[in-house]
């Protein structure tokens, strides 16, 4: 998988060179690009951004070297082509508070791409033409605004990355992460087995395999009816499930 990141502050991406993100590089699962902005724009002050039409605060990301940029990383001339523009063959995605909200299953959706390319956000925002000639998604990891989106960026790589096939070690990893059955993930013990008088479950040190699972799922299930109810409403229940869910809901476990 490649992924083009756009972004007037490359050098904020030192996270993409740590832990998994930089084992799935070094492992050639994936190929992380930055590209910065000024590079594209023209002029002698390579100006990235001017004050909006209509008056108010804040500058905004001019379409140029936008078009520009997003044409020579995708190395396609029709993206500078008026509209209506043909689809691109990969996702164009902009990191900003107005797109849709992410989450484990659009990570899933977009993991299933050869390609990605994620542009930061930055200022006001972007000039409208952007939004309605060029990029195919807008995307918003939660409901503030950040100073750029460069940081949203980051969390959208490494949500994907963690789902590539091997980026993780251990296969299937990924599969039993909050979220993604459903559910959150109940609780893990490690070593020691006592601290400080609090013990690890006996469940956990029986060495029986059909009891630890059951014991997980059984744990999953309060914990998300403890945290996030919500998501019970569109989990995948077995019946053994509803029955459980049904004894917390009287009390009885």
């Amino acid at each position: 998988m490649r992924i083009d990141i756009l972004t007037l502050l490359p050098e904020v991406f030192v996270y993409l060179n740590h832990s998994i993100l930089q084992r799935a590089q070094a492992a050639g699962l994936v190929d992380i690009r930055l590209h910065h902005l000024r590079a594209y724009a023209t002029g002698k002050h390579r100006a990235t951004d001017e004050p909006p039409f209509g008056g108010g605060g804040g500058m905004v990301l001019k379409p140029e070297p936008l078009f520009t940029a997003v044409a020579s990383i995708l190395n396609d001339e029709q993206v500078n082509a008026p509209p209506p523009t043909p689809a691109p063959a990969h996702p164009i995605i902009l990191m900003t508070p107005q797109g849709r909200p992410f989450t484990q299953s659009i990570a899933q959706e977009l993991a299933q791409h050869e390609r990605l390319l994620l542009i930061c956000g930055r200022y006001e925002g972007v000039d409208e033409r952007v939004r309605q000639h060029l990029v195919t998604d807008e995307i918003s990891i939660g409901d503030y605004v950040l100073t750029g989106g460069e940081l949203a960026a980051m969390v959208v790589a490494d949500a994907v990355v963690r789902l590539l096939p091997g980026a993780l070690g251990a296969a299937g990893a990924a599969e039993t992460d909050s979220h993604a059955t459903g559910l959150l993930e109940g609780p893990h013990y490690t070593k020691p087995a006592t601290f400080r008088d609090w013990k690890v479950p006996n469940v956990l040190r029986s060495g029986h395999a059909g009891q630890i699972a059951r014991w997980r799922r059984q744990e999953a299930l309060r914990r998300t009816w403890e945290r996030r109810p919500d998501m019970l409403l569109t989990a995948v229940l077995s019946e053994e499930d509803k029955w459980f869910l049904g004894q917390l809901a009287a009390g009885e476990q």
